[in-house]
């Protein structure tokens, strides 16, 4: 095995030495890595012991996405970061089946964590990515997976795709490079004006974007969904061949669904018995104003996305609180207050939930 050859070292990994090794040093705690590592070098190759080991490491972060698949799968550094978890990956395939896409593009296809989801909801997919590695890695998913019957993995340059026989094109352009993570759309690779391009010569097509995409940016004829997952805010998508101009917030677990329906800022009220924080998807797509039509309330202050109501309403869209004082924002007087109520407040929980001062 060549150690300088990423593609081979990872090839090494899929014979039956390297899947005997990935076995072995399953779970491996990283303090008794050096141990194992020592041990398991005096009947294997250097290399092939620290590819599994590094490995090892990749399934145990992936598993916060991917769940019991991590054990199965196959990652690189890169593809663990910027895969989409399951979670998210399922609910964007069931939107493309509910859309009747039978055959979907998937281009920059990473790790194929979505090119899993498509293929579990019945979709096939074609998936596309130009790094030789990351190809190799998302054949081997889908081996593992057994979904190789419905996923073709294809390496190259995704501008020289022909997508014209598949019913839609889902697109995740690289947002990190060298020095991090990439915050103008059209750094990304590819940049997003080129995607843009691709979703509009297809019947359907989502695009991933990073969540503070500004509004500006979104095109007139596309939707705009804000998608989070327990409360955390994990992407924007923008979908062709659905409803112009739609904005919606999209929370998971559930699907529960808020769309725009171009309502006003709320007024500024002086707080009520209740204070609700809205979902991060729901800040980031500028929906507060439909929560709070629905709470029946009004916003603590014209520049934060708080809404204060008299009555409690169950919603998913928001937190509820129960405010029990009112007081002016004055560091010294808020820390007192705090000691007096017995340091970090443990007191009995509202049916609201926890109480709180304002």
């Amino acid at each position: 095995m060549n150690d300088l050859d990423p593609v081979a070292s990872f090839a090494a990994l899929l014979t039956d030495e390297g899947r005997a090794l990935l076995d072995e040093v399953r779970g491996t705690e990283p303090a008794r890595e050096l141990a194992v590592a020592t041990r398991l070098r005096r009947d294997h190759p250097a290399g092939l012991v620290s590819a599994a080991l590094a490995q090892a490491r990749l399934r145990q972060r992936a598993a916060a996405k991917f769940g019991a698949d991590a054990e199965r799968m196959f990652f690189t550094p890169d593809g663990v970061e910027q895969a989409t978890r399951t979670a998210v990956a399922d609910h964007r395939a069931r939107r493309f089946r509910e859309l009747g896409a039978g055959s979907v593009a998937d281009l920059c296809c990473g790790i194929g964590g979505d090119a899993i989801a498509l293929a579990r909801a019945g979709v096939r997919v074609l998936a596309v990515d130009r790094s030789p590695l990351t190809c190799a890695v998302a054949r081997a998913n889908a081996a593992a997976l057994g979904l190789e019957d419905l996923i073709e993995v294809r390496e190259g340059d995704v501008a020289d795709v022909d997508a014209s026989g598949y019913d839609a094109v889902f697109v995740d352009p690289a947002r990190r490079g060298g020095r991090g993570r990439i915050f103008d759309p059209e750094a990304y690779s590819p940049p997003l004006s080129w995607a843009v391009a691709a979703a509009r010569e297809a019947p359907r097509a989502a695009l991933k974007i990073a969540p503070g995409v500004p509004h500006e940016a979104v095109p007139a004829e596309a939707e705009a969904e804000w998608v989070s997952d327990g409360g955390d805010v994990k992407e924007a998508v923008l979908w062709f061949g659905t409803e112009p101009g739609l904005v919606r917030a999209t929370l998971l677990p559930g699907p529960r669904a808020l769309t725009g329906r171009g309502l006003p800022d709320p007024a500024v009220r002086p707080p009520g018995r209740y204070l609700y924080e809205p979902d991060g998807a729901v800040v980031r797509a500028h929906l507060v104003a439909e929560a709070a039509a629905e709470l029946d309330g009004g916003l603590l202050d014209e520049t934060i996305a708080y809404v204060t109501a008299d009555t409690l309403r169950p919603t998913p869209y928001a937190t509820a609180y129960e405010i029990t004082d009112v007081l002016p924002f004055n560091v010294k007087r808020l820390r007192r207050y705090r000691a007096r109520r017995g340091g970090r407040g443990q007191g009995p929980r509202s049916p609201a939930g926890p109480r709180c001062g304002s």
